[in-house]
């Protein structure tokens, strides 16, 4: 039977610590840009690492121990008042002092354990041990007080009771303290871990950014066939309560323009580009994209039109192949084709690994023009209508700096790809 009750918790608490990370995990991935902006990193990590593995082990634990130790009290208390119904006379106002110190105790640990999972604070840690061990002082007082009631009781009825009888009924009573300990003890584990659910689920409930798609407004299955961007009358602000940053904007890109914008630093150049792929969202005006106004459409169906090159290339842990063609979308001569045009098929990790190659988290084994080159390949390959470089050679050598010119030009007189619209941040 207790088996079966422990199987069963725990795998009630795998389903519900799964459905709980996962929940989290779709809400914070589609959480808007402004929530990112005014969160640590390393508050969302706290989340995701030390609650998840509070609610995934902790809880399911003290359910279970809590369960057993509450049946072996039950037990133990059917037990005294079956030997010597005069315990009931002690245990009824022991029973209301100890569900007293039980919810004072536990209402102060679950704020411990709120500001211990805010602040990681040892002094907090310290002060918890402490409040515990006080509790379990005050519980030993209460298991003493019932082993003494009922020894007297015991004595007052020795005509009625056999000796067998009265050692069963001390020891048992001097067994509880143990239990009542642990019940408590488990009680406020589950009470302090519960907010760690608290602090899960409200990461599961953050604001979230526009829909990822519309069904029911879809843009034509090849959509943009021509690569025309109007911005009219656009604004746009990171958050709620700041000033814009972008103020009446109007430029119309013609399909198949190449266009560069220079400014200073913080003048804005990054904020259209964001805007455009609407990690920001307009605050007035309109972007449209081939006649669509893309605040009309799902964010993945205006993301996954447009290619940006962005200053710090981003590569995964892999094959070379997996980090050209994750999803396995193009034939490895395609790959081959603008790995040629990058200038990469002739760097000595594709002539002798080949397309088998492999890369490193961030990419650790290549160089920083190498990665940038890579990344430049990727953007060539899905052959978009529209492509946007944001200083994608800020941070390179001269020599990397003119191979991704030449590269562009030599794309941009290509078949497939003269016909696109090129948007260039600081690019020289």
């Amino acid at each position: 039977m207790t088996l079966v009750m422990q199987l069963f918790l725990y795998l009630s608490a795998y389903h519900a610590g799964k459905k709980l990370h996962w929940s989290m995990l779709n809400s914070v991935l589609h959480a808007p840009m402004s929530f990112f902006d005014t969160t640590p990193l390393g508050r969302i990590l706290n989340r995701f690492a030390k609650d998840i593995d509070l609610v995934d082990s902790a809880l399911p634990t003290s359910f279970a121990s809590s369960l057993n130790t509450m049946i072996s009290v039950i037990a133990t208390v059917i037990i005294l008042i079956y030997g010597s119904y005069f315990a009931i006379i002690a245990l009824l106002p022991l029973a209301v002092l100890f569900i007293f110190i039980q919810r004072v105790y536990v209402a102060s640990s679950r704020q411990l354990r709120r500001l211990d999972s805010t602040t990681r604070s040892p002094v907090y840690s310290n002060f918890g041990e402490t409040i515990q061990g006080l509790s379990t002082i005050r519980l030993e007082i209460i298991a003493n007080v019932l082993t003494l009631a009922t020894s007297l009781f015991a004595v007052l009825m020795r005509d009625k009771l056999s000796a067998g009888t009265v050692g069963l009924i001390i020891t048992y009573a001097m067994q509880i303290t143990h239990s009542l300990n642990w019940l408590v003890r488990m009680a406020s584990d589950i009470e302090t871990n519960i907010v760690s659910v608290e602090r899960v689920n409200e990461y599961s409930q953050l604001e979230s950014e526009a829909p990822w798609e519309k069904p029911d407004v879809k843009p034509p299955p090849h959509w943009p066939t021509q690569g025309g961007i109007q911005f009219i009358d656009l604004s746009t602000r990171y958050r709620g309560g700041l000033d814009l940053v972008l103020k009446n904007i109007t430029i119309d890109v013609q399909p198949g323009e190449k266009i560069g914008i220079i400014g200073r630093t913080g003048s804005g150049k990054s904020s259209l580009c964001i805007t455009l792929l609407r990690i920001i969202e307009r605050t007035q005006g309109k972007i449209i994209i081939d006649n669509i106004d893309i605040t009309d459409i799902g964010l993945h169906d205006v993301r996954s039109k447009i290619t940006i090159i962005p200053q710090d290339a981003v590569i995964f842990a892999g094959t070379l192949r997996f980090n050209m063609d994750p999803f396995g979308t193009y034939s490895d001569e395609e790959i081959w084709n603008v790995l040629e045009l990058a200038h990469l098929k002739r760097r000595t990790f594709t002539v002798e690994n080949g397309l088998h190659y492999q890369l490193t988290e961030g990419g650790e084994n290549l160089s920083a023009g190498e990665k940038q080159l890579l990344c430049l390949a990727r953007a060539l390959l899905r052959k978009s209508k529209i492509f946007v470089l944001d200083e994608a050679t800020a941070a390179i050598d001269m020599e990397t700096d003119r191979l991704i010119q030449q590269t562009m030009r030599s794309a941009f007189k290509n078949a497939s790809f003269n016909n696109c619209t090129s948007i260039t941040y600081d690019i020289g």
